[in-house]
C-alpha cells in the first residue's frame, strides 16, 4: 500500500469503480463494499467514486484482517544461492528463500522525458514525490501530462490555490463517461459489456483472459499493451479542470532551463509554432516505464540473467522469469498477461495462478523440500 499511502495527493479519487477496485481474497470475504458498509462510507459498485483515504484505509483494514502476521522489511540485496536466493533486509538481517515473488508495483520505474531530466531537484520532479498539493500553495508550477495523474494532480492543485499550467501533447484531454443511471439495453451490453477495466469487448478480453493474452504473438502483446486504455481522467474530475485551469493542449516539450531562479520551458506545437512557459517548478506526471535496471537491489548476476524486452520480463505462463525462482507480478507483468496487470483487478488472477504453480511444484518436490520458503517483495 506503499504507493497509495504516500505517493498519491491527497483529495483525489480512483478512477476504477467501486466493484473493480477489490483487494482480492479466495471467497470474497472482505470486499470494497463490506469494508464500506462497516464503517458507514457511501458506496455503490458503479456511480459513486471511490477516495483515495477509503482505499487506502481499506487496504490497510485489509492486511490486518487477512493477514496479520505479515511483515514488513525492507529488502536491500537479493543474490542467487546454490539453492534458492538470500535476501539482505535493512535491519541486518538475511533470509534464505527458494523463490521470489517480486510485486514491486511502480515504486521504482518513475518516467521523465530525457530533455528534462537534467533539471535540478528544486525546480523538476515526478508527480510520484507529491502527495500534499498543498505545498504548493501560492507557488507556479506547471504539471506535464494528459492521463489521470497529471489532470488529478493540476486539479487538487488548483483547488490548493497553486498557480497551475496543465501542457499536454494531446489536443484534447479524455475523460471517462459519466454514470448515468439507466438500465442498458441488451445490445448495449453485448456491444459494450462491462468490465474490471471498463466498457467494451477489448476491456472485457483483457479484463477476463489474461492467460489468453499471454499466448498472443509477443508483437501483438506489446502493441496491445502500449495502445490500450491510453490516458484519460475519471468522469468526475472534468468540472474541476475544464474552464478552470489554465490548458496547453497539443504541446510538446522540447527543452529547459533554469534562469533567475526559474524554469523557462519551451513548448512547440503540432504546427511548429513554439511557446515558451515561465514557472517556478515543473511536474512530470509522465507515468511510469518498467526497466529492470533500475532494480538495483537486485544482484548483477540476477539482473544479467533476467531475459527482457523493452525492459520489462520475459515470464512464462507462471509469471516465472528467465531466472528460475524468481516471479514478476503486477505492472512489470503486463507485457505478458496484459493491461489488467496494472489494476488491482488483475490481483485475482494473479493469486491463482501463482498458488496453483506453487502447489504444482510442492507436490513434485522431494519430501524432504516440501516446505519451501517464498518471500514475495512488494516495494
Amino acid at each position: 500500500m506503499d504507493s497509495w499511502l504516500s505517493h498519491m495527493p491527497k483529495g483525489m479519487m480512483l478512477k476504477s469503480d467501486g466493484f473493480a477496485s477489490n483487494i482480492y481474497d479466495p471467497d470474497g470475504e472482505f470486499t470494497l463494499r463490506h469494508f464500506c458498509a462497516e464503517r458507514g462510507i457511501e458506496y455503490s459498485d458503479i456511480g459513486i467514486p471511490v477516495r483515495l483515504e477509503t482505499f487506502a484505509d481499506y487496504g490497510l483494514a485489509f492486511r490486518d484482517r487477512m493477514l496479520p502476521e505479515l511483515e514488513d522489511k525492507l529488502v536491500v540485496a537479493l543474490d542467487r544461492l546454490p539453492e534458492g536466493f538470500l535476501l539482505r533486509l535493512d535491519g541486518g538481517e538475511t533470509v534464505k528463500a527458494r523463490r521470489v515473488v517480486l510485486a514491486v508495483g511502480i515504486t521504482h520505474f518513475e518516467h521523465i522525458p530525457a530533455n528534462l531530466a537534467h533539471l535540478p531537484p528544486e525546480f523538476l520532479s515526478h508527480s510520484f514525490r507529491h502527495p500534499d498539493p498543498e505545498l504548493f500553495r501560492g507557488r507556479s508550477v506547471v504539471v506535464i501530462g494528459g492521463g489521470a495523474s497529471a489532470i488529478d494532480l493540476a486539479a487538487l492543485l488548483h483547488e490548493a490555490d497553486a498557480k497551475v499550467q496543465l501542457v499536454a501533447r494531446q489536443s484534447s484531454l479524455k475523460f471517462h463517461s459519466m454514470p448515468t443511471g439507466k438500465p442498458r439495453s441488451r445490445w448495449q451490453q453485448i456491444r459494450h459489456p462491462q468490465s474490471g477495466l471498463g466498457p467494451g469487448l477489448r476491456s472485457r478480453f483483457f479484463a477476463n483472459a489474461p492467460m489468453l493474452f499471454h499466448y498472443l504473438p509477443e508483437r501483438l502483446r506489446l502493441q496491445a499493451v502500449g495502445r490500450s486504455l491510453g490516458p484519460s481522467a475519471g468522469w468526475f474530475v472534468k468540472e474541476k479542470v475544464i474552464g478552470r485551469v489554465p490548458l496547453l493542449l497539443g504541446y510538446t516539450p522540447q527543452r529547459a532551463e533554469v534562469r533567475d531562479g526559474r524554469v523557462r520551458l519551451h513548448l512547440r506545437a503540432v504546427d511548429g509554432t513554439e511557446h515558451e512557459v515561465l514557472t517556478e517548478h515543473i511536474i512530470a506526471a509522465t507515468g511510469y516505464k518498467v526497466d529492470l535496471e533500475r532494480l538495483t537491489f537486485l544482484s548483477t548476476e540476477i539482473r544479467s540473467k533476467l531475459k527482457a524486452v523493452n525492459g520489462t520480463p520475459v515470464l512464462s505462463s507462471s509469471f516465472e522469469s528467465s531466472v528460475p525462482g524468481i516471479y514478476f507480478v503486477g505492472v512489470a507483468a503486463a507485457n505478458s498477461f496484459g493491461p489488467v496487470m496494472r489494476f488491482a483487478f488483475g490481483a485475482g488472477f494473479t493469486a491463482r495462478r501463482l498458488t496453483q504453480t506453487m502447489m504444482h511444484e510442492l507436490s513434485q518436490s522431494p519430501a524432504s523440500l516440501r516446505t519451501p520458503r517464498v518471500v514475495t517483495i512488494a516495494k
